[in-house]
């Protein structure tokens, strides 16, 4: 318990850097963002790949097929609405909107997955849910105030693709540790690896899809950016090694860590660590403390997070056989 803990809290710090990498580079389209943070993760996989070529020659046509869903809507299409929505909306809304994931996900795989990892009880987890909704709703309150005066259909994109990034999330770590779960003779770290390499080929097509629509006269840009690496190329290039090593190969190694040794409900609500995460960078960002009421909304979403801590899982009851 302690160390899928460690692992789970070190994924959610590498992948907080997901949400200031948008607003790092806000002249840069979210695809292209996307496209440019998993070329890096594909590219790094290459070497890594060497490491771990026994395990993946293991892997089966099926599990290739399964990385590559995961990649792709764990990866590209996660990323994708999660960067648009905070070039959208600021900060603020969507990394709120992904605090509601543990919430989310406890609620989707408490049923689910009972037989496999047992169940909480509702009237156990439901304190625990609680802290967290107040902790994300005071969060919340203090940031939509700050974004109040923002133009409202580009608020309203933004939160529309944080929510669908929201669902995106909500299907990745649940499928993922079916995988996982179902291989726990397999190396965590080879399969985070095999979800990298699938990348490669998703982000040249990605790349060939953009030049040419590009070409076709579709405006994806500005009209002065300068293509392939726009206007600031160093910071660019920099910024998509640094989140498609820590970012993705990383915290995807350190979440697989913790799915084999968690139940999924459990690590769905670890992923608040995400949140708080990204606030923190947020907040350093911007160079101010945290809002009394926002202070008091992290020490809710903790809160949560131990209670949660503290639960048993309860097994179902197997009933018996008619041998008549």
């Amino acid at each position: 318990m302690g160390i899928g803990l460690l692992f789970a809290l070190t994924a959610g710090l590498m992948w907080g850097l997901v949400f200031v990498a948008p607003l790092l580079l806000p002249d840069y389209p979210a695809v292209w963002l996307t496209a440019g943070r998993y070329l890096a993760f594909g590219l790094i996989a290459v070497p890594l790949a060497l490491l771990d070529r026994r395990e993946l020659s293991r892997l089966s046509r099926a599990d290739w097929w399964a990385a590559c869903r995961l990649s792709a809507i764990g990866n590209f299409l996660y990323y994708l609405t999660l960067s648009a929505a905070i070039q959208r909306a600021g900060g603020p809304l969507p990394t709120m909107l992904i605090g509601t994931l543990p919430v989310v996900i406890a609620l989707c795989s408490n049923h689910r997955n009972a037989a496999r990892d047992g169940h909480y009880r509702w009237a156990q987890l439901a304190p625990a849910l609680l802290l967290m909704a107040a902790g994300i709703a005071c969060v919340n309150q203090v940031e939509q105030a700050a974004v109040a005066q923002a133009d409202r259909a580009r608020y309203l994109q933004g939160a529309l693709l944080a929510c669908i990034a929201v669902a995106c999330w909500t299907w990745y770590p649940i499928r993922n540790a079916d995988w996982l779960r179902a291989h726990s003779d397999r190396s965590p770290r080879a399969w985070a690896t095999a979800q990298g390499l699938v990348t490669l080929p998703m982000a040249l097509l990605a790349f060939l899809g953009i030049g040419l629509l590009q070409a076709a006269g579709v405006a994806l840009f500005p009209a002065d950016f300068a293509l392939p690496a726009g206007p600031r190329p160093w910071a660019y290039v920099g910024l998509m090694l640094a989140v498609g090593l820590l970012a993705s190969w990383l915290g995807t190694l350190c979440w697989n860590e913790a799915s084999q040794r968690l139940p999924t409900a459990l690590v769905g609500q670890l992923i608040v660590f995400e949140t708080l995460s990204a606030l923190a960078y947020a907040q350093c960002l911007r160079g101010e403390w945290p809002r009394p009421v926002s202070v008091a909304g992290v020490v809710l979403l903790v809160a949560g997070v131990c209670w949660a801590l503290r639960l048993k899982t309860v097994k179902p009851v197997a009933c018996p056989v008619n041998a008549g």
